[in-house]
């Protein structure tokens, strides 16, 4: 997915959550999983989903998914998140990881996704998106 990099990389959105990658999160290569990279995505994604449906939201679709790099334990990771679409009961945001190497002190992009979350009520039902104030 070549077409993710940059010359001159700068984070898209705002920052919704920043973690530090640990031994437990590794996979059998020693890598960090791509799986629990992909749930702290979530977790991000949805925290700012839910202040723009003012309330819950639930992952309903990852549109698309491309990792990099491989990220190192103890690497700081970065989440932002950004808006690309809102509509009557869903939200498409994009969610960038970003990664603060301290081996090779390399601030780098690690992965993007587009998430779409769709607003609930309490009793799981689809409700609308309020209308932003200007």
């Amino acid at each position: 997915m070549i077409e993710l990099e940059q010359d001159d990389p700068i984070p898209q959105g705002d920052l919704a959550l920043q973690i530090t990658a640990l031994p437990r999160e590794t996979n059998g290569f020693g890598d960090i999983f791509g799986g629990w990279l992909v749930s702290q995505m979530d977790l991000a994604g949805t925290a700012m989903a839910s202040k723009i449906a003012g309330g819950r939201v639930a992952t309903v679709a990852i549109d698309r998914m491309a990792f990099l790099v491989p990220v190192a334990v103890g690497a700081q990771l970065s989440f932002y998140t950004q808006a690309q679409e809102i509509g009557r009961t869903s939200i498409k945001m994009l969610v960038e990881v970003w990664s603060d190497d301290p081996l090779s002190s390399e601030w780098r992009k690690v992965t993007e996704a587009a998430f779409v979350f769709v607003a609930i009520d309490g009793s799981g039902r689809t409700r609308s998106v309020p209308p932003r104030a200007c």
